[in-house]
């Protein structure tokens, strides 16, 4: 089940969900990127048309976690004789090819396995990239919706961004994706992003399917700018960035639509501060119980480097409501349900996404089980995330 969505009972990721190790099956993945970067690294025979070129990387995150009266985000389950609940998990491994057939024609097919799904589809995207103001993207991915979901769990800030169900409450066919296409353009400080995808969800709310989704984000970026269709949650004080977001889907006259904002500035020598936040209602369209909620988020890095890396700590708070909930998600009924989430993070920033590690917690107040009602768990772990 994906964490961020546990509380929902409902199976979707962002790349999120927390699984148990699978060694053969991950050792297989392995071989298969060692092969495919050994693949790249040698220079082909000579020939009369040159190859185009290909970069291949690869992601993972694993954890130890500790739960206690029920996991938050994690993937234990705490045994009916007990209260607790602890264990290591490979949360996902993700392999990443990107190429160019010519500079303005591109491709990218990204794939992720978890225990749960085995290996899925990430990304498989035609990119028609002709300049900054027009672009044409085809395929799978990311539909435009908000900056949570926009940059996924190995480009967040926290190592649990969608524990709380107001950060990428968004329908979804397959890792947060949909099938479609969109345009987006870069004009001055401003970023669109329009798109129609196929809706097919296996969790939507919306009664007829069959009908086209309809996506869109405005995007302004008053001071550094942030090239590119996809976002960061942070830039860990590479960048000052004031930043502005409003998105939202339709379906067969369902809706979700948020408000989102991240601000980061340098503290000349003394570190970086970042500021993030997010207001989402859904109408409809991700689940048959109408909600609103809102997050902020406050992290610092320190500016001195300890050892290899430099300390972050983070805290994120949440508040979800629910306007009534019947059998399809919740159990037992609640007429009016109100979720809290707290996190806090003490993160080690080795090398920004592509090396990191973190203590975290996590705290829910109203979170629903099924066998328990209503009840207060509490989560923390070790969270490692390496990518190349």
């Amino acid at each position: 089940m994906d964490p961020k969505r546990r509380f929902t009972d409902r199976g979707r990721d962002r790349g999120q969900r927390g699984v148990r190790s699978a060694p053969r099956t991950a050792m297989a993945l392995a071989a298969a990127v060692g092969a495919a970067l050994t693949a790249t690294a040698i220079k082909p025979a000579e020939a009369d048309v040159s190859l185009p070129p290909v970069t291949v990387g690869a992601g993972v995150q694993a954890s130890f976690y500790d739960c206690d009266k029920a996991c938050i985000y994690s993937p234990g389950t705490v045994p009916a004789a007990d209260s607790s609940v602890d264990g290591f998990a490979l949360n996902s491994i993700r392999l990443y090819v990107n190429g160019n057939v010519t500079d303005q024609i591109k491709m990218t097919f990204n794939t992720e396995y978890t225990a749960d799904n085995g290996v899925e589809v990430m990304d498989a995207i035609g990119r028609f990239e002709f300049s900054d103001m027009v672009n044409i993207w085809a395929g799978r991915f990311l539909p435009p919706s908000d900056r949570a979901n926009l940059y996924g769990p190995y480009y967040a800030n926290d190592w649990a961004p969608y524990a709380d169900g107001v950060a990428d409450y968004y329908p979804d066919v397959a890792v947060g994706r949909d099938n479609g296409v969109a345009y987006w353009g870069q004009f001055g400080i401003l970023k669109v992003q329009l798109g129609a995808f196929d809706g097919q969800s296996l969790n939507s709310a919306v009664a007829d399917r069959s009908k086209v989704l309809g996506a869109a984000r405005l995007t302004l970026d008053f001071w550094d700018p942030e090239p590119g269709y996809y976002l960061n949650g942070t830039f860990y004080g590479d960048k000052n960035i004031l930043s502005l977001g409003a998105a939202g889907q339709t379906q067969d006259g369902d809706s979700t639509f948020d408000i989102d904002g991240l601000m980061e500035k340098k503290l000349a020598g003394a570190g970086a501060v970042t500021v993030e936040a997010e207001y989402e209602r859904d109408d409809g369209l991700t689940a048959t119980t109408h909600s609103d909620g809102w997050y902020g988020l406050v992290a610092y890095v320190f500016p001195q480097v300890v050892g290899i890396g430099k300390f972050q700590p983070l805290v994120k708070y949440s508040d979800k409501t629910f306007d009534s909930t019947g059998g399809t998600f919740y159990t037992p009924y609640v007429a009016s349900h109100e979720l809290k989430t707290t996190e806090v993070n003490l993160n080690y920033i080795i090398k920004e996404f592509n090396a990191r590690v973190g203590l975290y917690y996590l705290h829910q107040a109203g979170f629903i089980s099924p066998t328990l009602g209503v009840i207060s768990p509490s989560e923390w772990g070790l969270k490692m995330q390496l990518q190349m």
